[in-house]
């Protein structure tokens, strides 16, 4: 196959420095190639974060690609083989900030969607791109945004891939069909600072949370279910004291977090942590913060249109997972029923010298392209 198209866009893109939040130019470039193939394309800003949702079609179903175009900063320059904006290839590999996490599936996309609408322009239902600057930050301001827009309006999604880079070890080897939730809460356990010679006269508020502590570590908070390992609960970070080794401290403050699947609920697990709480006689105060529920999608018409499309194009048998942190995937979930993730092998984002190899590029483009066809087709 070759990789010129898809290759060459993936090189433009990996040349803009879009560090996060910046977009450097990159949705204006993907723009000026989706604008002739008649796409209506809408930016919607927030907060200094760019977002491009465009649409080509009225009618469902909707088939929607999406990602982001901002990269984690690339460290010290000097230490990639190659400057980290300046698209290198070595030894068959593509090198650059990006080149994984996500510009290639960007290219891809655009790749894919030009070569089915020239071979399928009467195709049945609608293509969108809702594309963001805001994934690899805060994620306030991107793809939530854009998905409340689209929410207000009516508008809703039957399809989405994200173009994550979800393969392992090789490109097509596991895609996402759904991420566990995320839940983060900051614990201050209060007791009464005093001498550490007088322990009758002050209340240790670490020494009070150490039973609690033991057992929410040992509690079994779920058993899990086919697509969603058991709910885990983790210790982030503990602070307590003034600094000096002769002072009981007056508060504990503990940051934990929950990754948990379709079988709890984030209300449960907040209930279940406060009874632990309680229970040991705590006087506590907890500020929750919820950054993602989880989702997933079931065996169904995308699973099965991206499997079968990766078998065909790569010869791969794909494993189904939900595995790592979270993705925009959870804020689409909300006007799609049907989310997945397919991108490159992960093992070099967010890494010196990120890199994809330059005989993956074309292949993904050719996956999406097959996915298309088998959920759009042609117009009846």
């Amino acid at each position: 196959m070759t990789t010129e198209a898809t290759f060459a866009l993936a090189c433009e893109l990996i040349a803009r420095p879009s560090v996060t939040p910046q977009d450097a130019g990159c949705l204006d470039l993907i723009a000026d190639r989706l604008r002739p193939l008649g796409f209506t394309l809408e930016r919607i800003d927030v907060g200094g974060v760019c977002n491009l949702w465009a649409r080509r079609g009225t009618a469902a179903p909707v088939l929607c690609f999406a990602g982001h175009t901002d990269v984690v900063p690339p460290g010290p320059a000097e230490a990639w083989a190659s400057q980290p904006f300046a698209p290198t290839v070595k030894d068959g590999v593509l090198y650059g900030r990006g080149a994984a996490d996500m510009k290639s599936s960007l290219a891809a996309f655009v790749t894919a969607i030009e070569r089915f609408i020239a071979s399928a322009p009467t195709y049945a239902g609608s293509i969108a791109l809702l594309l963001t600057s805001d994934e690899e930050g805060v994620a306030t301001h991107g793809t939530v945004k854009v998905v409340e827009a689209l929410a207000a309006r009516g508008e809703r999604l039957d399809y989405c891939v994200v173009g994550e880079p979800t393969s392992v070890k090789t490109l097509g080897d596991m895609i996402k069909n759904g991420r566990r939730g995320s839940l983060s809460g900051t614990l201050r356990v209060k007791g009464q600072q005093g001498h550490v010679a007088y322990p009758q006269l002050a209340r240790n508020p670490i020494h009070l949370f150490a039973p609690a502590l033991a057992e929410l570590a040992a509690i079994t908070w779920d058993e899990g279910n086919e697509f969603f390992p058991p709910t885990t609960w983790q210790v982030s970070n503990i602070h307590a004291g003034t600094g000096a080794n002769n002072v009981i401290p007056g508060v504990c403050e503990v940051m934990f977090n929950f990754r948990f699947g379709s079988v709890s609920s984030a209300d449960e697990l907040k209930r279940r942590t406060c009874e632990v709480l309680d229970r040991h006689g705590l006087q506590y105060e907890i500020d929750w913060h919820l950054s993602g529920k989880p989702f997933i999608t079931g065996r169904g018409k995308l699973v099965g249109a991206l499997s079968t499309a990766i078998r065909d194009t790569l010869g791969v048998e794909t494993e189904l997972s939900t595995t790592g942190g979270t993705s925009d995937g959870r804020f689409i979930a909300d006007i799609c029923a049907e989310v997945v993730e397919f991108g490159p092998v992960n093992a070099s984002i967010h890494k010196i010298d990120e890199c994809i190899a330059v005989d993956a590029i074309e292949p993904l483009s050719v996956v999406y392209e097959r996915t298309l066809h088998a959920l759009l087709g042609s117009a009846h």
